[in-house]
């Protein structure tokens, strides 16, 4: 590595940690704003708990959501200053090419874009527990825990065989209505059990079937019983009846991928919103290159206005990959529709941006 690269690499990275380091005071200030009144309310309440439960974990999220901002408005400082110096006319007179001269851009996007990485898949999700468990309790709305109580109309396949339905449930005492439960040989119903109203023992894992009847199939002629209660043990718990995309936040990767597949195969309907989650943990990190690409190619030359003009339009770019980001995330959650392409499609625009950039700045 030549000593222009160590120079331009490093300046990269003290000013990429340098704008995390505006933005997440801003951020902060404008949280504790929001929530003052929210943590004097709570006596019981320390110190402590606002900032290693809450705080802590606030900084650990924001900085994760800031990198791609920080990153893009890094590098076009630094990267406007140099022009404006006119180091990069230096550059250039001592034959370094264009494609040379990103050499140290694209090691700094590496570095980052493997933080980033590390970060979504494991750090944030694992952070994200502990400050929304403390959200829950101290922050929250009545609202909110209002949406979390209750559950209705929902199914679940337990095994390729069994299925259940219950129409309303509420997690908070654990009590649901209108139950049942169906198992199939291939498409012929073998048995049903059906009770007006189910109720979950935590303790002991065993669920109190209240007014049950049951039925089993025998060809010719058919099986049935009844009664008041039945204690009976099912392949799920109320927690599994509970899905909000809110929770796959609080998944590591390799967590999230095995609940989307033991839900895939339990027949929950709508698993976008989570797959939306994972695919979009990969999907920031490597937009890290096309920004870097996008913001060198914006300033390495030297603009009437200097700086100011460099980060309007780089605000404005950033601006709409934020917003096509939202949007198609949102897309992206609606049943039937793939994932995947959704989640991508703002990298796919943005790099196809950044080689146009790219193919005029070598000109």
């Amino acid at each position: 590595m030549r000593i222009i690269d160590k120079y331009i690499l490093k300046r990269f990275l003290t000013t990429f940690v340098f704008t995390l380091l505006i933005l997440i005071p801003i951020a902060i200030a404008i949280d504790v704003s929001e929530k003052i009144d929210n943590f004097l309310e709570n006596p019981d309440l320390t110190f402590s708990e606002v900032v290693y439960d809450y705080y802590v974990n606030f900084i650990i999220y924001y900085t994760n959501t800031f990198m791609p901002l920080g990153l893009f408005i890094a590098v076009i400082l630094f990267t406007s200053k140099l022009a404006n110096n006119t180091e990069i006319i230096a550059i250039s007179n001592a034959r370094i090419s264009f494609d040379r001269f990103l050499y140290p851009y694209a090691i700094g996007a590496t570095i980052i874009m493997f933080l980033s990485l590390g970060m979504n898949h494991f750090v944030v999700p694992n952070s994200s527990k502990t400050r929304k468990t403390f959200e829950k309790k101290y922050i929250n709305s009545a609202r909110q825990k209002r949406e979390m109580k209750f559950v209705q109309e929902f199914s679940l396949q337990l095994t390729d065989s069994t299925y259940i339905f219950i129409r309303n449930y509420n997690t908070e005492n654990n009590t649901g209505y209108d139950f049942s439960s169906e198992i199939y040989k291939g498409f012929e119903l073998q048995s049903k059990l059906v009770a007006d109203r189910i109720q979950y023992n935590a303790r002991d894992s065993v669920f109190s079937l209240i007014n049950w009847k049951y039925r089993k199939i025998l060809g010719k002629r058919d099986s049935i019983a009844s009664g008041v209660k039945l204690d009976s043990v099912f392949n799920f718990t109320p927690k599994d009846l509970i899905y909000q995309s809110s929770l796959s936040q609080e998944m590591a990767s390799d967590e999230l991928l095995d609940f989307i597949q033991i839900s895939k195969k339990r027949g929950v309907k709508n698993l976008n919103a989570y797959l939306v989650e994972f695919h979009k943990r990969t999907s920031l990190p490597i937009a890290s290159y096309f920004l870097t690409l996008i913001a060198v190619c914006l300033a390495f030359r030297k603009r009437r206005g200097g700086t100011g003009i460099n980060l309007a339009i780089g605000f404005g770019i950033m601006f709409l990959y934020v917003f096509l980001m939202k949007v198609f995330e949102v897309l992206g959650a609606v049943a039937g529709v793939n994932s995947f392409i959704y989640v991508w499609i703002p990298n796919l625009f943005f790099g196809v941006l950044s080689v146009y950039l790219f193919v005029n700045a070598r000109k």
